[in-house]
């Protein structure tokens, strides 16, 4: 590891990797929290920025929680204690300030990224062809991915992404219909539907998306495929795991939280698995 190493030296190699202009203008990257003069010795990963990720960062002895998605959008009016009248970021930034644990968050810029381009597809069997935001121009980072998937039914599609990414999801479409070019997006669909459609995408992977922008893309001849926001991208922790020790962390001391899913599907008469009951 490198001796010298600190916070925003750390801030600074992560945003050559991602570079903060890629982010959206609503976005908030980087540093949250935090001393930038402080060591880095230890690394915690993490998909979200919450309170139960800042605790385990700190029981883990971690100086920095890195995190996908921001401890917030938006700064809350105060920032303190858990309570039910105050958004959960509040407690995020009191208990990481209390802990002395520094957190360094990349979102969209990690999105429009070539390694978040081609982590999901990957994952099914698929290669990146191109972006879907700039799906002329391979070269450019944008937004999700566009992969051809020649063969592959809607169904077959969808059983690959349910063992791949460990979800149940929901399909819009007709299970035998070939897909063609499959589009990917980690996270929220947003209204790059109408992008994928204009690409040629028979079908959408995505982590959610709205009932009537699904029925409606649906209509036209592209499946949706649901994974759920978090399952959609937690292969991104893999990236940002990586991306610290390039960074200079000793990769002894890159270690990555997994909690369980804060969701969970009713089936039946069976009990929930996997919800996070702390």
């Amino acid at each position: 590891m490198d001796a010298t190493l600190t916070v925003a030296r750390l801030e600074r190699a992560l945003f050559e990797m991602f570079p903060r202009a890629d982010a959206e203008p609503w976005d908030h990257v980087g540093l949250s929290v935090g001393d930038p003069g402080a060591p880095v010795r230890s690394v915690a990963v993490a998909l979200d920025a919450d309170p139960a990720s800042v605790r385990l960062a700190a029981e883990a002895g971690a100086d920095v929680l890195l995190t996908h998605h921001p401890v917030y959008i938006k700064a809350p009016d105060a920032f303190a204690p858990a309570a039910p009248e105050r958004p959960s970021a509040s407690a995020a930034v009191f208990e990481a300030a209390r802990r002395q644990v520094s957190i360094l968050s990349f979102h969209t810029n990690l999105d429009r990224s070539l390694e978040a381009r081609r982590a999901l597809p990957g994952l099914v069997g698929l290669a990146a062809a191109t972006s879907i935001e700039h799906p002329g121009e391979p070269g450019l980072p944008g937004l999700g991915a566009l992969c051809p998937a020649d063969g592959l039914t809607v169904a077959a599609l969808a059983g690959r992404c349910a063992r791949a990414f460990g979800t149940e999801p929901r399909v819009w479409g007709d299970a035998d219909r070939p897909v063609g070019d499959v589009a990917f997006l980690g996270g929220s669909l947003g209204d790059l539907g109408e992008a994928a459609l204009a690409a040629g995408a028979g079908a959408i992977v995505c982590g959610e998306a709205g009932y009537h922008v699904c029925q409606d893309l649906c209509a036209r001849g592209c499946a949706v495929i649901l994974l759920g926001h978090d399952r959609s991208e937690e292969p991104f922790t893999e990236i940002l795991m990586d991306a610290a020790r390039r960074a200079g962390v000793d990769p002894d001391a890159v270690r990555r939280i997994d909690r369980p899913r804060l969701w969970w599907t009713a089936q039946g008469d069976t009990e929930p698995e996997g919800l996070d009951r702390r």
